[in-house]
């Protein structure tokens, strides 16, 4: 079960579906991740997914690319929306180019294309959902990408959640939400190396 840029574009459009028609709110009065806002979610979501971008071309081993991507100050929820849906497209294309080889550093472990699609499809799809519900709307992901991440990067905890929908598991796996009888997921960690 390979997770591939094909899925970080559907894990993209299921977000980018739900949050498009919540642009019109105000996204720096919306709860985001942890004690940021809808705004700055968006854009840590943006940097982020560029910043992986940036580990595959460059290929370090021991860091990250020296560089922050931010929004303009003034950027509209449109806007900031863009630029994280813009570093999906970054990271699509630079996962399309790297061949499998490619290794590049993460602070959860030195990953390969396959673990920064699937990095980058987590960090799209569960702060997707963290801007989602600060805006009063829910992210519908396809349930096959979310099992493929789940696998990949939480091998540790993926039979816990058998049987469970893959994405109340992915959700669970975050410490996002509390599923009967399964212990809490606080200080989770995620496995990207191959």
């Amino acid at each position: 079960m390979t997770v591939t840029a094909d899925d970080l574009d559907a894990a993209t459009e299921s977000v980018a579906h739900a949050l498009r028609p919540a642009t019109a709110l105000a996204w720096t009065a919306a709860a985001g991740t942890g004690t940021w806002d809808a705004w700055h979610t968006a854009e840590h979501l943006g940097d982020t997914l560029v910043s992986f971008a940036a580990q595959l071309v460059a290929r370090p081993v021991s860091r990250f690319v020296r560089f922050v991507a931010v929004a303009d100050q003034g950027a509209s929820a449109d806007d900031v929306l863009e630029m994280a849906l813009t570093g999906s497209g970054l990271l699509g294309a630079a996962l399309r180019t790297a061949g499998p080889d490619v290794r590049a550093f993460h602070p959860a472990g030195v990953a390969d294309p396959e673990g920064f699609a699937a990095m980058g499809c987590l960090e799209v799809l569960v702060h997707g959902e963290d801007v989602a519900r600060g805006l009063g709307a829910a992210v519908d992901p396809p349930r096959d990408v979310c099992e493929r991440v789940l696998s990949r990067l939480f091998p540790h905890v993926a039979d816990l959640v058998t049987g469970v929908d893959p994405w109340d598991g992915l959700r669970w796996a975050t410490d996002r939400l509390e599923l009967p009888g399964l212990p809490s997921q606080a200080g989770w960690q995620l496995r990207p190396a191959p």
